[in-house]
C-alpha cells in the first residue's frame, strides 16, 4: 500500500487555488513529504503562494521541546525565515495580530489517534481563530496510525474538558485528523470555512507501517509506532505518581515506580489475561521526569496481538495492579495538569470519575469495559456523517 498524505495531493494536484495567498501552517517534525521534505521548506520554495508564517504546537514546529515545555513565543524559523508562534503557553490559539496577514491557514499535523493528545485540540482552536477573523483553513489529512477501525473507551463528560479533552468523544476515537476537523466544526458549531484535504489510498484498516509512510516521531515521547499503540492506555500513568517511561528510550512502555517489585508486577497482570499484551518483568532508571535517577521497577508492556489488544483497558488495569499490590504507596499525582489547576490529573485523562473511583473500588477490569460500550455504539453512529475513508 501506498499512501499519498494530503500535504503531497495538495502540493502536486491541488495548489492552484492558493495562487497568490498569503498562507500561514501549523506544522511539526512528523509534517514531512514520503521523500522526508519537511512541509514548511515545500510552502517556502512555492512560487504559487507566500508562506508568511508559522505556527507551532506542543514541542514545537520543529519539535525541540519535551513535555510541558513551554516554547518562545515568537521567533524566527532558521530555514524559512518566516517568524513562528507558539500555540503552546500562554497562547493557545492564534491571535488576532497572528492571523492578521494570513489568508489560508494550513494544518499539517501527524495525529496518533487518542483523544488525550494536544494536536486535535490545537486544530479546535485554529478552527475557532479562522472563524473570528474570517480566514479559510485548510486541513491536510493524514493516517490515523493506530488504524480508523477501533474504537475503545468512554466519551469525556463536559466537566472534564481540558487542553487534552474539548469534545466528547472516547479515548480511542478511530478517526484521521481531518475527519475530527469535520466533526467539530459541525457538532461545536464552530463555522469555519474548512477545507480538508483527503488523502489517497488509505483504508480505515490500515497500521502506519502498513501506509508506505515513514515514522518521524510526532512528539519526543512518542519515538516508534510500538509507543503509540500502547499510548491510548499507559497515557494514565500520567495521572499517577509511577512512572509512565518518560526519560527512558521506551516511553509509554515502560511503566513502573521504585517501590513495585517487578516480577510480582508482571504476574498479576499477566494473570489477568488481557487480550494481546503480555507484561515483561523489566528495570529502568529514567534520566529525567518522575523519579529521575532512580532504579525503578515496573514491566515492558509487549503487544503480542495488535487486532486484539485492547490499549485503554489494559492500561486500566495496569494502573488498577499498581493500586491493589501496593496500596499504601500508590498515590494518584495531583495538579496541575496541562493548564488545569483543580482537576485530579486522571479525571482529565479518562474524561469521567467514574473509571478512578472503580480502579480504587478494585472493580474487575471486564466490568469496566462495560462501562463504556454504550457510548462507543453512540460514538460510531455519531462519526459516520464524517468519515472520509471505507
Amino acid at each position: 500500500m501506498t499512501v499519498r498524505p494530503g500535504i503531497e495531493v495538495l502540493i502536486h494536484d491541488r495548489s492552484s487555488f492558493l495562487k497568490g495567498a498569503n498562507v500561514g501552517a501549523v506544522v511539526h517534525p512528523a509534517s514531512v513529504l514520503p521523500d522526508l521534505r519537511h512541509t514548511a521548506d515545500v510552502l517556502g520554495e512555492s512560487g504559487e503562494f507566500r508562506l508568511v508564517s508559522l505556527f507551532g504546537p506542543q514541542h514545537g514546529a520543529r519539535g525541540e521541546k519535551q513535555d510541558n515545555m513551554v516554547e518562545s513565543g515568537f521567533y524566527r524559523d532558521p530555514d524559512t525565515g518566516v517568524p513562528v508562534h507558539s500555540l503552546y503557553g500562554d497562547t493557545r490559539r492564534p491571535t488576532e495580530e497572528m492571523m492578521h496577514d494570513i489568508d489560508v491557514l494550513l494544518f499539517d499535523l501527524q495525529d496518533v489517534g487518542t483523544r488525550v493528545y494536544t494536536f486535535i485540540h490545537t486544530m479546535a482552536y485554529c478552527m475557532e481563530a479562522c472563524a473570528g477573523s474570517q480566514k479559510k483553513m485548510v486541513v491536510l489529512d493524514r493516517p490515523n496510525p493506530i488504524n480508523g477501525s477501533r474504537v475503545e473507551g468512554n466519551l469525556l463528560v463536559p466537566q472534564f474538558r481540558s487542553f487534552v479533552g474539548l469534545s466528547p468523544i472516547p479515548m480511542r476515537h478511530g478517526m484521521t485528523i481531518g475527519e475530527l476537523a469535520l466533526l467539530f466544526n459541525a457538532e461545536s458549531d464552530i463555522q469555519c470555512d474548512l477545507e480538508v484535504i483527503a488523502m489517497e489510498g488509505w483504508r480505515r484498516d490500515s497500521w502506519f507501517d502498513q501506509t508506505g509512510l515513514p515514522w518521524i516521531q510526532p512528539s519526543p515521547n512518542l519515538p516508534t509506532l510500538d509507543s503509540a499503540t500502547v499510548y491510548p492506555g499507559m497515557v494514565l500513568f500520567e495521572g499517577t505518581q509511577s512512572s509512565e517511561g518518560r526519560g527512558t528510550t521506551r516511553p509509554f512502555e515502560l511503566i513502573g515506580a521504585p517501590f513495585i517489585r517487578s516480577r510480582q508486577y508482571a504476574d498479576h497482570c499477566n494473570s489477568l489475561d488481557l487480550p494481546g499484551v503480555y507484561f515483561r518483568p523489566a528495570y529502568f532508571q529514567p534520566t529525567f521526569n518522575k523519579w529521575a535517577g532512580e532504579i525503578c521497577g515496573g514491566a515492558q508492556v509487549h503487544v503480542t496481538d495488535r487486532t486484539r489488544f485492547e490499549p485503554y483497558l489494559t492500561g486500566i488495569a495496569a494502573v488498577a495492579g499498581v493500586r491493589a499490590l501496593y496500596p499504601e504507596l500508590f498515590k494518584w499525582r495531583d495538579p496541575p495538569y496541562e493548564y488545569e489547576f483543580e482537576k485530579r490529573p486522571i479525571e482529565i485523562l479518562c474524561g469521567c470519575r467514574e473509571i478512578p473511583d472503580m480502579i480504587d473500588s478494585g472493580i474487575p477490569w471486564d466490568q469496566i469495559r462495560e462501562f463504556w460500550k454504550n457510548d462507543v455504539d453512540t460514538f460510531r453512529r455519531r462519526r459516520k456523517p464524517y468519515l472520509l475513508y471505507e
